[in-house]
């Protein structure tokens, strides 16, 4: 019984193993967001990846494909580019293509979008009154995608015990595991 064995090694630790596991467990949290800040400021991106939630960008993304993202201040938005953006009192991004561009100088600029699988443009997504979408609302640019990778991503948000399970179990490896 293998359960069995790991309460055992709990209970065998002493205090100085078990301020080990939780500090090499915070270490581990540590690394995961230095990496994710890293990413942050790399991309120039406030979120450098992002998961496809829908089918609205199918041909292009499926629904759980994983999206790399940049957001460099002096690249301009193109009609054709894939733009993941927020609306001002959602949570949720939304990955649509950009369709129009209305540019009258170089400090403005605003563009129209519309997933490719949708038959309407994204107007109807914006918030009240607004029309089209500014620079600061863009997140970041679709550079690349990994398919279905953010599969895991969408059964934990539509199943938040699964979530919580694999982060116990996680959490619990993590600070069992000794070594020798």
């Amino acid at each position: 019984m293998e359960i069995f064995s790991f309460v055992d090694d709990i209970k065998r630790m002493d205090k100085r193993q078990a301020i080990y596991q939780v500090l090499n467990f915070g270490m581990i949290i540590s690394t995961a967001l230095m990496i994710w800040k890293g990413l942050m400021v790399v991309t120039g991106s406030e979120s450098p990846i992002v998961v496809v939630l829908s089918g609205s960008m199918e041909p292009a993304f499926h629904r759980g494909d994983l999206l790399l993202l940049t957001n460099y201040e002096q690249e301009p938005i193109r009609a054709g580019d894939i733009v993941v953006f927020r609306i001002e009192g959602r949570d949720i991004p939304i990955v649509h293509r950009v369709l129009k561009i209305h540019e009258k100088d170089e400090s403005y600029v605003k563009f129209l979008t519309k997933g490719d699988n949708n038959q309407v443009d994204d107007r109807g997504l914006y918030s009240p009154g607004q029309l089209w979408l500014e620079k600061k609302d863009v997140i970041g640019r679709a550079r690349g995608f990994l398919p279905y990778i953010g599969m895991v991503t969408i059964l934990m948000n539509d199943y938040p015990q699964l979530k919580y399970f694999i982060l116990a179990v996680l959490g619990f490896f993590v600070l069992v595991h000794r070594e020798n």
